[in-house]
C-alpha cells in the first residue's frame, strides 16, 4: 500500500505474461445491496492502475473505513491487452473479484491480481 493511500481498500495488478507491472486498467469498486439473487450492486468507487500497476484511490471520495458487506471488484483486462503494441487477445476479458468484509472490519484490505492473458489469481495481500 502507498503510504499516501486514502482508500481502505487498494488493489495491485501485475501481468505475469509480460513481466510487467499492468498499468492503465481500469478498475470498479461495487457494494451489495441485499442477499439474493435480486440484490443490486451501488458503485463505491473507480480508478485505474498507475504505472506500478496499483489503484490506491478507489475508496477515497467514500467512506475513510470499510462497511461490512460484500464487495466486487471488476478489472477491465481485455481493454488492457487490447492496448498493446501490438495488440494482445485474452481469455478473460474482464476480471471480477467479490469479497466479505466481516462484521469486525479491518482498517484496510489490500487485492492483488495476478494477470496474463488466459489466466488470473488474487489472494488477500497486507
Amino acid at each position: 500500500m502507498s503510504a499516501k493511500s486514502s482508500s481502505w481498500l487498494t488493489t495491485h495488478v501485475l501481468d505475469t505474461a509480460n513481466g510487467v507491472a499492468a498499468a492503465g486498467v481500469s478498475v470498479l469498486l461495487e457494494r451489495c445491496n441485499g442477499s439474493d439473487a435480486a440484490a443490486s450492486w451501488a458503485v463505491v468507487g473507480a480508478g485505474t492502475t498507475n504505472a506500478d500497476g496499483r489503484c490506491t484511490d478507489l475508496t477515497a471520495q467514500s467512506s475513510a473505513t470499510s462497511t461490512p458487506g460484500t464487495y466486487r471488484l471488476t478489472f477491465e483486462t481485455g481493454k488492457y491487452f487490447g492496448s498493446m503494441t501490438p495488440p494482445q487477445r485474452c481469455f478473460f476479458p474482464v476480471v471480477v473479484v467479490v469479497i466479505t468484509v466481516p462484521p469486525e472490519p479491518q482498517h484496510h484490505y489490500h487485492v492483488p491480481v495476478l494477470l496474463s492473458n488466459f489466466s488470473y489469481s488474487t489472494y488477500r495481500g497486507t
